[in-house]
């Protein structure tokens, strides 16, 4: 009898099988999508949610939505596109050292940011002083996979992009990495950003902490991967050091004190908060004559979250700010998904 022939995939699942270390999540034993699919023979199941994600609108809004600094005019700042890039670098980085499963790890970090609103973490708190419930990005970022733009991912890569904030407990060592990555990434891009734009020195940085990992942004963050890499090796739970974990949530903790809460880099989020509540309230208004009302927090939510920062500012002046006679732009988006959001 003729044994049929393998496919791409099972020889890149049993590539997974023999060369990953035990505790590395493989993908030919992934619990699975909520919708039954056709096989691809050429990839694996997470490399196609890694596909899906790369390709969907989402993922391209993210190139024009705020990581720290609103709309700078110089390119060398971080978008929230660069900073999922960075960590998913930083992931990828990590899980091949350990021999977790790359496509996984790279998977979760390129979507855990999907959701995120305009304006950065200034967007999200002001839809979470708005909505009941609240508004939490990684929650979001779930509903634009699997409801918004219904990528039907793998529950692996799900899971992951729900628990990469802190505060929730990833249930696959890969989802850990990205947990971490996530962090470490923010913390140092946002300090050179921060030192570029003015607003600290490196001389600023505490120095305990700059002793223990070092000035050099480069050394600093090797560091703290090597601390994630050299604790975890052989072990089901991907951790950073003790002494490395004190230290990176000591810096954290500096820069919320010093760039996150009260700086010059947050002079513009007065105005931005009110862009996003009178747009809010604007669309809930334009959407009481066409669908019910119970149904309109969730669908201006979801359309406010979806936007880029210069969106939103544009449909903030179309609405708000006068102007000559002209056609004003319509709302397609805005009533598709009052139609097809239950």
């Amino acid at each position: 009898m003729v044994k049929a022939k393998e496919t791409i995939k099972q020889k890149l699942e049993q590539r997974e099988i023999d060369n990953l270390c035990e505790f590395a999540t493989k993908s030919r034993f992934t619990k699975g999508r909520k919708k039954v699919e056709d096989v691809c023979n050429l990839r694996t199941e997470f490399q196609r949610d890694r596909d899906r994600i790369l390709h969907s609108k989402a993922f391209r809004r993210l190139k024009h939505k705020t990581q720290v600094f609103l709309s700078p005019f110089d390119d060398h700042f971080r978008t929230r596109l660069t900073h999922t890039l960075e960590v998913s670098q930083i992931g990828r980085t990590i899980a091949r050292s350990l021999d977790m499963n790359e496509d996984l790890v790279e998977a979760i970090a390129l979507g855990h940011d999907l959701g995120h609103t305009p304006f950065g973490h200034c967007g999200e708190g002001v839809l979470n002083e708005l909505v009941k419930g609240g508004f939490h990005h990684n929650i979001q970022s779930v509903r634009v996979v699997e409801v918004l733009e219904d990528l039907n991912l793998c529950m692996e890569t799900i899971d992951g992009i729900l628990t990469h904030s802190w505060g929730y407990e990833p249930k696959t060592p890969e989802a850990q990495i990205v947990q971490l990555a996530d962090k470490i990434a923010y913390i140092n891009h946002d300090i050179e950003d921060s030192i570029r734009a003015g607003i600290i020195a490196e001389s600023d940085l505490p120095k305990d902490c700059i002793k223990y990992f070092s000035s050099i942004q480069s050394k600093r963050l090797n560091k703290m991967i090597n601390e994630i890499v050299s604790n975890s090796l052989g072990k089901p739970v991907v951790s950073m050091s003790e002494e490395g974990w004190y230290y990176t949530t000591k810096l954290r903790e500096w820069m919320f004190e010093n760039v996150y809460i009260d700086s010059p880099a947050k002079l513009e989020e007065k105005k931005a908060r009110n862009v996003i509540k009178e747009l809010f309230y604007l669309y809930s208004d334009m959407l009481k004559s066409v669908c019910p009302e119970e149904k309109i927090e969730r669908i201006v939510t979801d359309y406010i979250s979806g936007m880029t920062d210069r969106y939103a500012v544009e449909k903030y002046k179309e609405n708000f700010i006068p102007k000559g006679l002209q056609s004003g732009a319509k709302e397609d988006y805005l009533f598709k998904l009052a139609k097809i959001i239950d």
